[in-house]
């Protein structure tokens, strides 16, 4: 890839001029500047940067049939350049941000420890990371008490409120994000079932705000959560520093798509179903509990996409 984004500014040049000169997307295909701003910087923060550094979104314009990406990194703005359908950034070259994570890397070894610590990182509304919830719940229903099970947002913040967390598909979902970061800091004993019945009710609802919203208060107000002290928490402080912390942990981690299993820190590449889940976190016990013993679905229930 690349050791550092300095070096590549006199390439982007000779690219900008090849994609000028070659076919402009059709309408129906471009992605709001915006929302391909967030997903550059975090496939950037995920595979391009040096480790234990980030860089994050200044601002985005269209250039030359192209959407330019100014960042910061390490004190310095630069440009980034991607297709106005978002599937290509030109940072040394063309690279497919939608292509799925390299496989030709074998497997590690499973890291035991007496309690498994298992992250899976998504984003709100990602359809492969609210189905990766859904194939977690049983698993989570079974080891929960056995081991540390957590929900990590996907997210980028450019400053200290809430109003500079970015999140790929948009405000709406960093919102989400920031809203279910704080039922499960408040609520734990409830948050999985408000992911359940958020996924199934109001997910299908992400891009009407009105509806999304009065879903979000039926199912709290089902549940007994505190729908104000939970908003009251989403658009302050608190939220911003759970957000900081799952993204500090994603960059760390390289958990750039939506969904990413961690377990014991090893990135988990299995089939996304129940008893795979199962058994990754079980063969990550120093000695697995009883409840390994116990079947569950083998039938894949989330396809293999990410966002």
């Amino acid at each position: 890839m690349i050791a550092a984004i300095l070096g590549i500014v006199l390439i982007l040049i000779l690219l900008i001029m090849v994609a000028a000169m070659g076919a402009t997307p059709g309408m129906d295909s471009v992605i709001p500047a915006q929302t391909c701003a967030q997903k550059a910087v975090i496939y950037a923060n995920s595979n391009l940067v040096q480790p234990g550094t980030t860089l994050s979104l200044v601002s985005v314009s269209e250039a030359h049939g192209l959407y330019e990406v100014k960042v910061s990194y390490q004190s310095q703005t630069m440009s980034l350049y991607t297709s106005r359908d978002c599937s290509l950034l030109f940072a040394g070259g063309a690279l497919n941000m939608n292509a799925a994570q390299s496989t030709s890397t074998p497997a590690k070894d499973p890291v035991k420890t007496a309690r498994p610590e298992v992250d899976l990182y998504v984003m709100s509304f990602c359809p492969f990371g609210t189905q990766a919830e859904t194939v977690m719940r049983p698993v989570y229903d079974l080891l929960g008490e056995k081991a540390d099970f957590r929900i990590r947002y996907i997210t980028t913040l450019t400053g200290e409120t809430i109003d500079s967390v970015q999140s790929l598909h948009g405000v709406s979902e960093a919102k989400e994000d920031a809203f279910q970061a704080c039922v499960l800091k408040t609520e734990p004993g409830k948050y999985w079932e408000y992911l359940r019945m958020f996924n199934e009710q109001c997910y299908p609802q992400w891009q009407n705000s009105a509806a999304l919203e009065t879903c979000r208060v039926n199912v709290t107000s089902t549940l007994g959560i505190d729908h104000a002290s939970a908003v009251s928490c989403s658009a302050g402080t608190d939220a911003v520093e759970l957000l900081k912390t799952d993204a500090d942990a994603s960059i760390a981690n390289n958990a750039g798509g939506s969904p990413t299993l961690i377990i014991n820190g090893i990135k988990y590449s299995g089939a996304r179903n129940p008893e795979a889940f199962k058994q990754a976190i079980c063969n990550s016990f120093e000695t697995a509990p009883e409840e390994c013993q116990t079947p569950l679905s083998g039938v894949s229930a989330a396809t293999s996409g990410s966002c």
